[in-house]
Formats: C-alpha cells, sequence, structure tokens
C-alpha cells in the first residue's frame, strides 16, 4: 500500500487524538484581535474554512496564496488552510519593501494575498487578484463551516514556495513539496525530541523556511504553540515562565537578547533545565554558547540547512561523549554545524563546498530552470557553503556565496552594493559581513570615494531610501582602494579576514 505524504497528516493527528486540548495560544497584542487559545478542534476546523473559501475564490489545487504577516495563529492556520487542500502557500518575510514584495507576489503569481494589519497601505501598491486584511476580512477566510472540496494528496506536489535573498538581487521562489516538509519536520522532530508535553514559543518568525517545520512537528505531536508577534529578551522570559515552554527556535540575535536582558531578570531565570533553544545563521561565538548554558541553564542545539533543504541538513546536541569535558571544551564542539539528519548525506567537493543529498532538499527553484539544474549538479545539492567534514561532524569554514546572515535574515551582498552604487559619490564598494556578538554578522560597507563630503550616515540614509531595514549596512568604512586580482575581480575574502583576525564585534 503507498500512502501519500502531506501537511495534513500533522493537523489530522492533532484533530484525531488531542481535539480539547490548547494548541495555539495566539499573541495578546496582534494589530488584529487576536484569537486567544485555540483547541486543535477548532483549529482544525478554521483551517477547512480556509479551504473552504479559497474554493469559492475559484482557487484551484496548486494555486498560490502569498502571506505577508508577522507571527499569528493565523499564518499558523494557514500553513494548513492553504497547503492542506493542495494550494500553494506563499509565506513572504513582512520585513521587505513595497517593490520587494511586490516582486514577490507577481513572480509566484499568486491569486490571494492576505496582509497584515500593519501593512494594510501596501494593499494599495500589490496588484493581486483577492486581498483580504487579516482581522478586518476574518469572516470571509476563516468565518464559515463549509466543507472544502476534497483534494487527491500528492506528496510530491508544491506545498509551499519560499523566496530566498540567495546572492542575486532578485529572490529565487524554493519549491518544497508535502514530501520534503513531511520529512524534514518528522527529522527535526526526532532529533529535537518533540513531544506532546512541549510548549513551543515562536521566536523564529513563521515565515522562514516555515518556521524550520515547526509548526508541523509540534501540532504533529499535539504540544503548545506560543505566538510571539515581535521579538523583546524580556517579553521571552516572560513566555517562558508564564506558558513553561520548552522549546524555542532562534537566530543568535534573539540569543543575545535574551542573555541581555537575563541580568534585570527578577528572581531565578525561567526554564532552567527545562528549555532547550535550536540555534541557526550564523554559528554563535563560542562564548555566546556557553553564556547561554550558564546563565540561562538551557540546552543548546545548533541546526545547519537552507530553505532550499526544508531546512534540517545536520544537528549539533550534547552528546555522552562530551560529558567530562569542560564547559569551554563542550561549548567549542556545540558551535560546530553538527552531525547530518537521518536519511541525510553530506560531502564536500574539490573546492570544499559542501553538497548535501537528503528527502527534504527542494524540488525546484520556481521558474527558473537554469538556477535548479546549477543547484542539483550531479545529483547533490549544492550549498554554496565551505566546510570540512570530520569525525562524521560538519564544520563550516567560509561562504562561497557572498550572503550575509544577520540576526538570522539572509542579505544579498550584490543587491546592497548595487544600490550604493547608485549613489553619484560612491565610485567603488564592497559589502560583507563581519563577525558580530549580537547579530551574528554586521552588513558592513567597505566604500571609495573621490567626494569628501560622503558620510557614512549619507551611504546608509541613500540605502534606508531603497532597501528593508535589515539590509542596510550598519557599519561604513572609507578606504582609498578595494583589493583585485590581476583580472579586476574583487577579492573579498581579504577584506573578511582582517575582520575575523580580530574576533566579533561586541558592540
Amino acid at each position: 500500500m503507498f500512502f501519500p505524504l502531506t501537511v495534513h497528516d500533522f493537523l489530522d493527528r492533532a484533530v484525531t487524538v488531542y481535539p480539547d486540548r490548547v494548541g495555539i495560544v495566539d499573541e495578546p497584542r496582534q494589530p488584529a484581535p487576536s484569537w486567544g487559545e485555540v483547541t486543535y478542534a477548532e483549529l482544525g476546523r478554521r483551517a477547512a474554512a480556509q479551504a473552504a473559501a479559497l474554493d469559492r475564490l475559484g482557487v484551484p489545487p496548486g494555486g498560490r496564496v502569498a502571506i505577508v504577516s508577522q507571527n499569528s495563529a493565523r499564518l499558523l492556520t494557514s500553513f494548513y488552510g492553504v497547503s492542506g487542500w493542495g494550494r500553494i502557500l506563499v509565506p513572504v518575510n513582512f520585513r521587505l519593501t513595497a517593490a520587494e514584495i511586490t516582486y514577490i507576489v507577481g513572480h509566484s503569481g499568486a491569486e490571494v494575498l492576505l496582509l497584515d494589519p500593519e501593512l494594510k497601505d501596501l494593499a494599495k501598491e500589490i496588484g493581486a487578484p483577492h486581498t483580504f486584511l487579516l482581522g478586518e476580512d476574518d469572516d470571509a477566510i476563516w468565518g464559515a463551516d463549509a466543507a472544502p472540496r476534497p483534494w487527491k494528496a500528492d506528496e510530491q506536489a508544491t506545498a509551499t514556495l519560499n523566496y530566498t535573498s540567495g546572492t542575486t538581487a532578485r529572490p529565487k521562489g524554493v519549491q518544497l513539496t508535502h514530501r520534503n516538509l513531511w520529512l524534514n519536520a518528522a527529522t527535526f522532530g526526532w532529533h529535537a525530541g518533540v513531544t506532546d508535553r512541549d510548549v513551543y514559543l515562536h521566536t523564529l518568525p513563521m515565515f522562514h523556511a516555515n518556521g524550520w517545520g515547526m509548526p508541523y512537528a509540534v501540532t504533529g505531536m499535539g504540544g503548545r504553540h506560543i505566538v510571539l508577534r515581535k521579538v523583546d529578551g524580556t517579553e521571552i522570559l516572560r513566555r517562558v515562565e508564564r506558558h513553561g515552554v520548552t522549546l524555542m527556535c532562534a537566530a543568535p540575535a534573539v540569543v543575545n537578547a535574551v542573555l541581555d536582558a537575563a541580568p534585570d531578570w527578577d528572581g531565578d531565570i525561567p526554564g532552567r533545565d527545562r528549555v532547550r533553544i535550536v540555534v541557526a545563521g550564523a554559528p554563535p561565538p563560542t562564548r555566546t554558547i556557553e553564556r547561554l548554558r550558564a546563565e540561562l541553564g538551557w540546552e543548546f542545539i545548533q541546526l545547519y540547512g537552507l530553505t532550499e533543504t526544508s531546512p534540517l541538513l545536520t544537528m549539533n546536541r550534547m552528546r555522552a561523549e562530551w560529558d567530562d569535558l569542560p564547559p569551554h571544551e563542550q561549548a567549542v564542539r556545540l558551535g560546530r554545524a553538527g552531525a547530518p539528519g537521518i536519511g541525510v548525506r553530506l560531502t564536500t567537493d574539490e573546492s570544499g563546498e559542501v553538497l548535501a543529498r537528503s528527502n527534504h532538499n527542494l524540488a525546484a527553484y520556481w521558474d527558473d530552470p537554469g538556477a535548479t539544474a546549477a543547484a542539483q549538479a550531479g545529483d547533490w545539492f549544492h550549498t554554496g557553503d565551505g566546510g570540512v567534514i570530520e569525525d562524521g561532524q560538519l564544520t563550516l569554514t567560509d561562504r562561497k556565496k557572498d550572503v550575509i546572515i544577520t540576526g538570522g535574515e539572509n542579505v544579498s551582498s550584490i543587491e546592497v552594493e548595487d544600490v550604493i552604487t547608485s549613489h553619484g559619490a560612491v565610485r567603488e564598494v564592497a559589502v560583507i559581513g563581519i563577525p558580530d556578538a549580537k547579530w551574528g554578522e554586521l552588513v558592513t560597507a567597505l566604500v571609495v570615494t573621490d567626494d569628501a563630503d560622503l558620510t557614512a550616515d549619507g551611504v546608509i540614509a541613500h540605502c534606508r531610501a531603497h532597501l528593508a531595514s535589515y539590509k542596510c549596512p550598519k557599519r561604513v568604512e572609507f578606504r582609498t582602494e578595494l583589493p583585485r586580482t590581476a583580472t579586476g575581480k574583487l577579492q573579498k575574502f581579504k577584506l573578511r579576514e582582517q575582520y575575523r583576525n580580530a574576533g566579533p564585534d561586541p558592540s
């Protein structure tokens, strides 16, 4: 017997096994009315209502539904209400500019656009056949108790289309199938030890590689989702205490926000010896790992992956063999990318690039066969990252793509350079990421100019007029020249090396 794997399986189990259990505690300070506590039975009803609403709009299986929202119960429900009945969910980074969001909605061919209330003005700028405002238009999306049309399940069908900045100015749409997402969630959940006793805090944006798969894994096991709309270190500690949080996923910047808030916390740090936090993005410094374990008493777990791999490739978690090592040595070992997940195969090519095979690598880049063929050449996914594999553990060395990971967000250096170069006073520019204790990497612009009046603030202001704020350089330095090869190619590795030798910027 063959039974297709689909994301609806996770919701179906929760509704069947835990119907009366509170599955979601929505952010209480949503700009739209908060949904408060939602049982799994109610989650199932609302997901079905959303699917039925898409039926009425004439959106067929395979049709795209874009949603631009910060973390919310509405976004979490859409993972099932859209994909669970065969449509393709397009979760969009809410931090992007109007032009960037417009491009993604147009490129994906989204027939429906769901907008966060704080982004209401975008409705006038972005063209989509059907646009709804979360909260204001809830009755049209989730209000009716109608049964949706059955979908002939296909595990090879695209379930989500996730846009990633990559190394070019235009983002690429990553097609992830139901099979991709199912196996990623099951593998991640297994490695992280997700159970029905877990209380999961959404410190990670759900749009980010579908919350790394936790919206599926936690639901399938009947855990409780605690929705956090905006990251704040003190508020994270409050939620951990109030809800008995046991698990969260986060970028290094979130770890630093909690560490910064901890000294002012009144009483014992909540979650000691209970919380496990899975961290990915730029690997945090060893000192950060040591502090998290000692000052918070939380378990540190490292994950490496990409949107294109759903994202799990490796996981690094404390091992029995390391129990007798000093804490510093344990932290050093935990700072590696880690061992391949179950079903993942890793190798490196002659240039040191990390190559991966797994059941949750992307199906394709949307409408980009050239990029798909290049990424999957030789039946391996080419990560674009450099690394070394020793004793079954991957250690990342250098990012072959010029992507900067700052606060867990990907920034294309080429895109930022293009904007800075458009300033009339800039002759040359190199944008790189430099080690930073708070952000993981700091977007840094090294500028060559003939205009003595050009200032760092002027460069940043120019960028803010054209780019999302997180893409703008936080540091600008002026140089008389930039290192190049004899053929004129910019040697960014020489620029990065200057800062790596200095270590992370503690500012």
